[in-house]
């Protein structure tokens, strides 16, 4: 369980719907038959590179900016085999500094408690009365996806992730465009509103060709209460030797309230 648990917070990106894993999959290979629009020669290119330019400034001009951010969400999880979990999870966030999870199951018993920092990653396993202690290296392990905490902080709150300003190339179709693009780990594909720039989806396929790995995130059920847009709805799907999928629901948030981090290792708890 620890190990199902833990990925969920280590992967999160938006869109909530109730498609089988599948179904997502099916999604990301419709992406790969997107048609891209070089820009065009001569005279077209400069103006072309231009509303490349403007629309990955949108998106990045977006990012949710904060101190700290706590929230309380529904997690579900699913990989391959058809195994299942559905969690309740309570999130507070310190920017660069720390993330802290409890997650607790039927009745509100908690069954994990996590606090990740730049150097290290600590776990109680509550059920098993187990303290686990890992570098930051375990996130990578874990989630498939080469992040530190900056990143993961971004996941969770809904920033986009490993995307850069290298953009080559774009389309437009039925209201919105996607920006094809290029960083040292992915081939990136990122979708957003044509009017309102919000980011709808981000598909990451690897440039090791040996992992096979394909990464496809997800962003709705936008609402602005705080001043900013803010994605109550996600997921994310990673297929490489085997697929997993979770799925985000917020059903409250708060921003740039004092919080605190309880995090202690009771004496009877294993070291693992």
């Amino acid at each position: 369980m620890i190990r199902n648990a833990i990925i969920f917070l280590l992967a999160a990106a938006l869109f909530t719907s109730c498609r089988a894993t599948k179904k997502i999959q099916s999604a990301i290979a419709k992406k790969d038959t997107t048609t891209v629009i070089p820009p065009p020669p001569d005279t077209g290119h400069a103006d072309s590179m231009a509303l490349i330019k403007a629309y990955y400034n949108a998106v990045m001009n977006q990012r949710i900016s904060f101190t700290t951010f706590s929230g309380k969400l529904d997690v579900d999880y699913e990989e391959t085999g058809g195994k299942k979990l559905n969690l309740n999870a309570e999130l507070r966030m310190y920017k660069d500094s720390v993330i802290w999870i409890r997650i607790t199951a039927i009745l509100g018993i908690e069954g994990l408690r996590a606090y990740i920092t730049k150097d290290s990653v600590k776990i109680l396993n509550r059920q098993d009365k187990v303290f686990i202690a890992r570098s930051v290296a375990f996130l990578q392990e874990i989630a498939a996806l080469p992040l530190d905490l900056s990143s993961l902080q971004d996941l969770l709150i809904g920033n986009p992730v490993f995307v850069s300003s290298d953009i080559s190339s774009y389309s437009k179709s039925s209201g919105t465009v996607s920006l094809l693009g290029l960083n040292s780990l992915f081939k990136t594909l990122i979708t957003l509103g044509e009017m309102d720039k919000q980011l709808y989806s981000a598909k990451l396929d690897d440039l090791d060709e040996s992992r096979n790995r394909t990464s496809y995130l997800t962003w709705s059920d936008y609402e602005n209460k705080k001043g900013f847009p803010f994605a109550q709805k996600r997921s994310i799907t990673v297929a490489e030797k085997k697929n997993l999928e979770i799925r985000l629901n917020y059903k409250q948030y708060e921003f740039n309230e004092t919080l605190s981090f309880p995090f202690s290792v009771p004496k009877n708890y294993k070291a693992d």
